[in-house]
């Protein structure tokens, strides 16, 4: 190859692949959430009440995504989880960011019913009204042949990844209905993870696959039985994304010297940090998404728009 196709080639890489996304510091003992694009033009959840489950892991979608709705401009947000190992460094870093928010931390199972209407009826009671409802909970499944998950094993994922999504639908729906002076319509914007997994094989295990693919289902099910009632319910599909879930995936190339490996078989050519997903979460939570319901969103560099090929063959 000579030396000006490369220095060609070497132009045509983006930034991210020229340079890397950087490393922005610590908060206290966890690393800070990294970024690929600017602020937002506006406030795009102004005055909004959010609910997110998944948020405790610092690498996790879930967290980036309450920065994103506190940094623009929501009223409250809830960070739940299963885990409250990192809540109240989540909850600390947000009340100094963003000392115009309520930032509410809660730990429960996002499959526990009871749980789920919990926390909804304390956003109704403080604040009267629910505006988003994230949810993002879920688990990796077990990455091995589908001859050998039990059914037990199987059933263990989709509590996680499908009864999680499916109870947040179920009870977010009538308290995004309430409404009041200030939310004189009812109206609210429920969001679901799933996964590119869900959408294509060789992207997760049988019973992952299986668990997202029906997050989709739902998103798309429920749209239609929310018709009418200004609530819009999608699903989120993301690729290779640096989460807790996948940090050891990452961790492992970076030690063997392999990490531009990482996301190859995707035309962006690269993995994601979690801030790339909070930011689709944040366009579907927000105003700005009002016409996009029933969808599964892929954020996945590219990943589901075709078939795999080998890097720098033609496709």
């Amino acid at each position: 190859m000579s030396s000006a196709v490369a220095k060609q080639r070497l132009q045509a890489l983006s930034q991210q692949l020229a340079e890397g996304i950087p490393d922005e510091g610590t908060f206290e003992d966890i690393p800070k959430i990294r970024h690929v694009a600017g602020d937002s033009a506006g406030p795009r959840a102004k005055g909004k009440v959010v609910i997110i489950t998944g948020a405790n892991s610092p690498n996790g979608i879930g967290r980036a995504s309450a920065h994103q709705f506190a940094n623009n401009g929501a009223k409250a947000v809830y960070i739940c989880d299963f885990a409250d190992s990192h809540l109240a460094t989540h909850k600390r870093e947000m009340e100094s960011l963003y000392p115009g928010v309520d930032v509410h931390a809660r730990q429960f199972d996002a499959a526990d019913e009871k749980a789920v209407t919990a926390v909804i009826d304390d956003a109704i009671a403080k604040y009267g009204r629910l505006d988003v409802f994230f949810a993002n909970a879920g688990i990796v499944g077990q990455p091995k042949m589908f001859t050998e998950i039990d059914g037990e094993g199987f059933i263990k994922t989709l509590r996680t990844n499908t009864l999680g999504p499916f109870l947040a639908a179920k009870h977010a729906a009538p308290a995004m209905k309430v409404t009041s002076a200030a939310k004189p319509y009812p109206n609210g914007s429920i969001i679901c993870t799933a996964s590119v997994a869900g959408l294509r094989s060789n992207a997760g295990s049988t019973d992952y696959s299986a668990s997202k693919a029906a997050v989709v289902s739902i998103a798309q099910t429920v749209s239609y039985q929310l018709a009418g009632t200004g609530i819009r319910i999608n699903a989120i599909c993301p690729g290779l994304i640096e989460t807790g879930m996948t940090k050891p995936v990452f961790d492992m190339a970076r030690a063997r010297g392999t990490e531009r490996k990482i996301g190859q078989l995707n035309p962006t050519q690269r993995g994601a940090v979690a801030d790339e997903v909070a930011r689709v979460a944040l366009f579907l939570g927000s105003d700005e998404s009002s016409y996009v319901n029933g969808q599964a969103w892929a954020v996945c560099g590219g990943l589901s728009a075709g078939h795999p090929v080998v890097p720098g063959k033609l496709a």
